[in-house]
């Protein structure tokens, strides 16, 4: 009987060691990519996306994880219509032909339980780049309403517009946009 208990507690312990990889889909009402950029230099301009979707999968016992988000590109959100309309055209989002931007993870890297950045490639208006998105906040933990694990992070970096062929009027309107995501994801 001691040898059964002893090899149920050691089973028990090795599969806690084991943790699987956990899913964790993105909750679009908390998940608002930003963007923004110098105007002449007189102030910045900040917009966001407001349809974005996808999953993040983290193993915190591997260290290991991976980061899909899909932006709506038609969602871009100016605070003035016919400003929206004017990013949405073909010298910038051209989102007739591109309605979305996906960052897609090739490395989630992290410093002890935490993620500090996630290496990636960020696709807008049809051009890839690489991209690493350095982590702010990083948390995990019970959602206090919805009852379930959720994480969620605010994730950075700096790209250049004329890299994604969105070029007109740099180098007057800034080429260097911040983009700015803070992401919350829940449990599948």
């Amino acid at each position: 009987m001691k040898r059964f208990a002893f090899l149920t507690l050691a089973a028990t312990i090795s599969t806690a060691t084991l943790a699987a990889p956990e899913t964790y889909v993105i909750d679009s009402t908390h998940t608002l990519p930003r963007f923004s950029y110098s105007h002449f230099g007189y102030s910045t301009q900040l917009s966001r996306f407001d349809k974005t979707s996808g999953k993040i999968v983290i193993d915190r016992a591997a260290k290991t994880g991976s980061v899909d988000v899909t932006m709506t590109t038609t969602s871009v959100d100016t605070g003035y219509p016919l400003f929206n309309e004017h990013i949405q055209g073909e010298d910038f989002l051209s989102t007739a032909k591109y309605p979305t931007a996906t960052f897609t993870s090739s490395k989630v890297n992290f410093d002890g339980e935490k993620v500090t950045s996630v290496d990636g490639s960020l696709t807008l208006k049809g051009v890839t780049k690489p991209v690493t998105l350095n982590v702010t906040s990083f948390q995990c933990m019970p959602h206090p309403i919805l009852k379930k694990d959720a994480c969620g992070a605010n994730a950075t970096a700096v790209v250049k517009r004329t890299d994604f062929n969105m070029g007109k009027y740099a180098p007057y309107v800034g080429d260097d946009v911040t983009l700015t995501i803070p992401v919350e994801a829940v449990k599948e």
